[in-house]
Formats: C-alpha cells, structure tokens, sequence
C-alpha cells in the first residue's frame, strides 16, 4: 500500500463548516492543519480500491488532538459502505481515472553556467514520471468532475535518491460520526507501519471552478445534494501546503470505533 499524504494550511471558517460544534477546533492566527492523503490498497477488507481523504483539521482531545475527515472518495462501493455505516465517515463513491507520462526534463550542467548563459553551454537531461489523478464523484448514473491531482515521481535525480525514509510506526486518532448514516459521534485510531519520506507536493486543480463560470451556475451546484461540501473539500485541497510525506509499504490496522460523549 502507497500514500501520499498532504498537510496544509486550512482556514478556521473552512475547516468549521465540517466539525461539530461540541468539538474545539485546534487554530492559530485563523489557520489550522488539515490537508489530504491519497491511496492505493492493494490488499484490505474491501478488496482493491483507491481513497481520496481530505482532513479538514485539528480538533481537541485533552491532552491531545484528533483529526476530522471532511470528505472520503472511494471506488468501491464496499468500501463505502463499511465507511459509512461502521466508521461513521462522510464516504462517497468515485471514479479514479490515472494517467502516466513520461516528461522530459531538463537540467543545467553547473560547470557550463557561463555558456549556458550565452547560449553554448550543454544541458543533461532524463524523464521523470507524471502521474494524473482525476477523480469525480459518483451518484448512481450521474457524475461529477471534483479535481485532478498531479505527481511526479523520479526517484534517480531526486535529493534523496533511492532512499525509502525510516522505519516508523505511529497512531493517528480521528473523530467521526454524525452523518445521516451514523449520527454518534465516534473516536478511531488508525495504526501505521511503514517507510516515510518528504516529497515534492502533488499540484491539484480544480474542475468545479473551470466547468462553473456564470453565478446561476455557482447557485444550481451548490443547491445539489452535498454541493457545499463538495465545493469546501476543494478549498481544502487548494489551501497552502506546508510538507508532503510519501508513506511506501504501509500497513495499516484500524480500530473498531467508540461512541463519545464531547
């Protein structure tokens, strides 16, 4: 299993249009941490499936904090369901359409800088991988573009080269719950173990904001079902990043969720 994983700079008014008012939103100058992960199972309960997890932000747990996912994209029906009903996330179904292509690059010759800059100096070049996710929201037979999110992957010239990152092993506790599915509230931990390593951030675009162009447009998508939702996860995903962790081998083990009472 691979992860990518995301942290940014989320607005405290974005973040709070999805976190229960009993809960304490974890701020600072009007920003807290939220962001997005993005992940490949190869092997779970539910079989084979792709997860699009945008975490809105922080909210406390004395003496601690826990994380509150604002949306949950999956391509399996299986896997939404089990989010839904045993997990109390706000799941939707989806559709992850990849694309690689492998992009030119170029990179200067430092010993040449003086003719590179009159033009006769020589350059070394190599491919590196371009990944294209685009994923859309899925309601029965309608669908609807939400972002496209782009990586690059080149291990050989990166400064890290080859290496996979430490061995670690960590707990992230989340809150959940209070959705028409599952209307408690619940606390959950996810177990983690794997390799991890800074990355450069993946670059997300945003469809809803291409394709909406006129204000009776903006209006009519925000009227559909979860429409605001769908519009403030974007903005979550636009919001300012400040690390990008890749998460390879992981194996992860989830807790049966408890009932809390804030």
């Amino acid at each position: 299993m691979d992860i990518q994983r995301k942290i940014h700079l989320v607005k405290a008014t974005t973040a709070r249009a999805f976190i229960p008012k009993e809960f304490r939103l974890v701020e600072a100058f009007g920003y807290t941490l939220g962001g997005f992960f993005l992940a490949s199972y190869d092997d779970s309960p539910a079989g084979v499936f792709d997860e699009l997890v945008v975490i809105a932000g922080i909210v406390w747990n004395p003496p601690t904090s826990c994380a509150w996912a604002a949306r949950v994209l999956v391509n399996s029906k299986e896997a939404c369901h089990h989010g839904r009903k045993e997990v109390g996330l706000p799941s939707q179904t989806a559709r992850f359409s990849k694309k690689i292509t492998a992009v030119p690059k170029r990179k200067r010759n430092r010993a040449f800088g003086f003719l590179d800059t009159i033009g006769l100096g020589t350059t070394l070049s190599h491919s590196e991988d371009l990944v294209e996710v685009k994923v859309s929201e899925v309601d029965g037979a309608t669908s609807a573009d939400i972002c496209n999110i782009q990586t690059r992957s080149d291990e050989s010239e990166t400064k890290f080269g080859k290496w996979m990152g430490p061995a670690i092993k960590m707990s992230l506790p989340s809150f959940s719950g209070n959705t028409k599915y599952n209307p408690n509230l619940l606390k959950y931990s996810c177990h983690l173990h794997c390799r991890v390593r800074p990355v450069r951030p993946a670059v997300v675009s945003d469809y809803l904001e291409d394709e909406v162009e006129n204000t009776s447009e903006r209006n009519h998508i925000s009227q559909e079902p979860f429409g605001d939702e769908r519009r403030l996860s974007v903005a979550v995903m636009l919001s300012k990043p400040i690390m990008a962790l890749q998460f390879k081998g992981l194996t992860m083990q989830v807790e049966a969720p408890v009932v809390v009472h804030p």
